[in-house]
């Protein structure tokens, strides 16, 4: 009896002595519809330090964007690179396309060809209009595509459509018909980053 007691307090100090997990560190993180592929990034960046991200639009701690947003007055830091492209069907006749044929297809000059864009204040359309529409207007027939997979299912769908893609939407369905652009992806904080948000972003950016 005394050496079942003796060892009943040996396992009591063990366990008692035993470190409890630490519990793991929660940050808000938000992307934007054409940043949102970059995810995978960041989720496994917060993989590796233990961190636990919680998706969320209501004031993020730091989100991912394409380009700068307008008025934006907090920090940020670039952790990545996209293209912006103009893209078609497989099955679409269009060749590649020159500056000038590009706009003289967003501007409707060529009723044969549906064109597709988002609202003005999307990230992507802002982008794209401020590069190469020097100053024109995209048609006013242009049909609206309310998110990037949207627009992936409408042009793939339809052979004489065209429309705007960030690179990592592309499909295996679509082509690339014009290159518009290189710009930044964007991590943003609203204030100067520190402790888990630092060190994310720096693991975004190695």
């Amino acid at each position: 009896m005394k050496k079942i007691f003796i060892v009943f307090l040996l396992s009591s100090f063990i366990f008692s002595c035993s470190p409890t997990p630490s519990p793991s560190q929660i940050v808000d993180v938000y992307a934007s519809p054409a940043a949102a592929p970059f995810l995978d990034e960041l989720y496994a960046c917060a993989d590796s330090s233990s961190v636990t991200l919680n998706l969320t639009s209501d004031s993020p701690d730091l989100s991912l964007h394409l380009g700068l947003p307008d008025g934006w007055a907090g920090s940020a830091f670039q952790v990545a690179a996209e293209d912006i492209l103009i893209v078609a069907s497989l099955q679409s006749p269009l060749p590649s396309l020159s500056m000038d044929q590009m706009r003289t297809i967003f501007t409707g000059q060529n009723p044969s060809v549906q064109v597709w864009a988002y609202a003005s204040e999307g990230e992507t359309q802002r982008l794209f209009e401020s590069a190469v529409m020097d100053g024109r207007s995209v048609t006013s027939f242009a049909r609206l595509a309310v998110s990037p997979m949207h627009m992936v299912e409408a042009l793939t769908s339809d052979p004489n459509a065209v429309g705007l893609l960030p690179r990592r939407w592309m499909t295996d369905g679509l082509r690339e018909l014009f290159l518009v652009a290189n710009v930044p992806i964007l991590a943003l904080t609203p204030y100067e980053p520190e402790g888990i948000a630092r060190d994310l972003i720096a693991c975004m950016q190695e």
